[in-house]
């Protein structure tokens, strides 16, 4: 059996019904073509809109969420409970036998405080209840899971050798669970086809210096900057083929998934590689 693809899905392609179709039907056309996978999913749009529903304030620094208490109550039911049990259902549905779990299931996503993280204006920051994965993490249920042709489907949820539990960044879990895999790809799927420069236009290929000239420069964004940053540590990790994609296009989905190249997406390659479409 191959190596599996990461699949990681932002949120806001899971919570609107046409949106959370696409990406059923491309995962589905890719289970059927025999890749085996393993998925990774946010969920911000939704814990920012449950967080305003309690009257909990929304904290962020560099796009990654300052968690509390309170905050992280909230992160874990929506994305343990509704999200990932949503869209596992669907992908049975569609023929996909598909398994809901969290990082707490067989120590796949076992995590440690994250140090205090250095904004891009210099400051340090108390991320609080978030967690990076540790070099620890036991991968043998994804690969028993894929082994056997089912699809993992893991909220971004990490748990520490306590039972603590802690919010992952989910472009960090998901690179970090490609690395310790080891997976043949990690496909980052979100709304927007790739990396934008700064006029607005797809970057067709991009290396860790490029990335780091980027978030220098004001060119990424909040959100981008930690997706770029997972991006590149999962490279170091050997992690080679990286692609940040719209998961909008079923097609472009697909092709990246696939062959490890779209029209409709940015690929992320380590740095001695030379910077041109592949």
């Amino acid at each position: 059996m191959s190596a599996p693809v990461v699949l990681k899905f932002g949120g806001e392609l899971l919570e609107e019904p046409n949106r959370l179709a696409t990406v059923v039907a491309a995962v589905a056309r890719l289970h059927t073509a025999g890749v085996p996978l393993v998925i990774v999913h946010g969920g911000g749009k939704e814990i920012d809109a449950a967080l305003h529903a309690e009257g909990i304030p929304k904290r962020q620094v560099d796009g990654l969420r300052i968690t509390d208490a309170a905050t992280l109550q909230v992160v874990v039911r929506v994305l343990a409970g509704s999200i990932n049990t949503r869209l596992s259902a669907a992908l049975n549905v569609a023929g996909v036998s598909a398994v809901g779990l969290t990082g707490a299931d067989g120590r796949c996503g076992l995590t440690v405080p994250a140090p205090p993280h250095r904004a891009t204006d210099g400051s340090m920051v108390d991320l609080e209840c978030v967690g990076i994965p540790s070099d620890a993490a036991d991968m043998r249920v994804l690969h028993a899971l894929t082994h056997a042709g089912h699809v993992p489907v893991i909220a971004c949820i990490g748990c520490g050798d306590d039972g603590r539990l802690f919010n992952v960044n989910a472009d960090t879990f998901a690179g970090h669970v490609a690395a310790r895999l080891p997976a043949r790809r990690l496909t980052i799927a979100g709304t927007t086809p790739g990396v934008f420069d700064a006029a607005g236009t797809t970057i067709p290929v991009v290396n860790p210096a490029g990335v780091d000239a980027m978030i220098a420069s004001g060119t990424a964004t909040a959100g981008m900057i930690a997706k770029l940053r997972a991006c590149t540590e999962a490279l170091a990790h050997g992690v080679g083929d990286i692609l940040i994609v719209d998961g909008r296009d079923e097609e472009a989905l697909v092709s990246a998934v696939l062959h490890g190249r779209s029209a409709q997406a940015t690929t992320i390659v380590p740095g001695h590689r030379p910077a041109t479409q592949p």
